[in-house]
């Protein structure tokens, strides 16, 4: 039996095209005609022998074997950005001390840690887990030299953005989908919340987006750590806001339609830096950046409206 050999190109346009959900934005990125992407994705469907997108209204979704595809193609590209970068940072030695926000200590900081020491052994990674407030100040003071964080609103010098996420009302995954709707008309208690120790950004955006509403609530459980948040909604407690990145299996985000609950809106992610940037640093980023993508993307599979053959977004034409 021939073997196949699969375009790295073309798997690298049809990744970001779902990262993204939209190919004239992965062409756009890439510095490719649509019409070249286009190509591409008839090129890897030739090569696998299976329809890996199927048309859905004006755009176009994953279908079972799409699915397939994109789960190897994101680790084919993984190792082969993974050894570019082994080639080019040999050389590469120092230190680089990275912040993160509690969200992504647990599923990104392992990973990011992971591929950094294959590709740059000789850079050492100091790592810190911090709530926003400090990985700011400890960035300012150049007490860090990079730290991922949410943007709290204030203009800072050396701030790149990583992408906007929209806030969601997270509750434990085995409620009834109207709980806390159902109860407020019959009983009109006010919303359990589960929130961290102020001062917090998401704690605000809840408090306000009930007020605006004129929904009472009441805070039920509050935590120094997103450990602790977590485990107070998986028990049932209540109510927290987060983003759908980094979500434990337990919970889920509740649909507008089905809880009752005000919307929210959408917070920025950033990368914030020291003045003094290094080469060891700008590698980092890049990980980085890739490891968010992927985790957005996990994060849109755990959708609930979507079923299976549609777990990605869906992606204009």
């Amino acid at each position: 039996m021939r073997k196949i050999n699969f375009d790295l190109d073309a798997l690298r346009s049809f990744s970001v095209g779902m990262e993204l959900g939209s190919f004239a934005k992965a062409a756009d990125r890439l510095g490719r005609s649509t019409s070249a992407v286009s190509a591409q994705m008839k090129k890897l469907e030739e090569q696998a022998g299976r329809q890996i997108l199927t048309r859905s209204g004006r755009g176009m979704i994953l279908t079972d074997a799409g699915e397939v595809l994109l789960s190897y193609a994101r680790r084919i590209l993984e190792l082969n950005d993974e050894a570019t970068m082994a080639m080019r940072g040999l050389e590469l030695e120092g230190w680089v001390r990275l912040g993160l926000q509690e969200d992504f200590g647990e599923l990104l900081l392992p990973e990011i840690l992971g591929r950094f020491a294959r590709s740059h052994p000789g850079v050492r990674i100091e790592a810190r887990i911090a709530r926003n407030a400090e990985l700011l100040t400890q960035v300012c003071s150049a007490q860090l030299d990079l730290a991922l964080a949410w943007h709290t609103g204030g203009e800072t010098a050396h701030r790149e953005t990583m992408g906007s996420y929209p806030l969601q009302w997270i509750g434990r995954a085995g409620q009834a989908p109207d709980e806390w709707s159902a109860r407020a008309r019959r009983e009109a208690e006010p919303v359990p919340l589960v929130a961290l120790e102020s001062p917090c950004l998401m704690r605000t955006q809840a408090t306000e987006a009930l007020d605006r509403a004129g929904i009472p609530w009441r805070l039920v459980f509050t935590s120094p750590s997103l450990a602790g948040v977590w485990a107070a909604v998986a028990a049932g407690l209540g109510v927290t806001v987060r983003t759908r990145l980094g979500l434990p299996s337990g919970l889920r985000a509740l649909r507008l339609e089905d809880c009752g609950l005000p919307p929210l809106p959408s917070l920025e992610l950033a990368m914030y830096k020291a003045e003094a940037e290094s080469a060891a640093c700008r590698r980092l980023e890049d990980i980085i950046r890739q490891g968010i993508g992927e985790m957005a993307s996990s994060a849109a599979h755990r959708m609930p409206m979507l079923g299976r053959g549609m777990a990605a977004a869906v992606v204009e034409a």
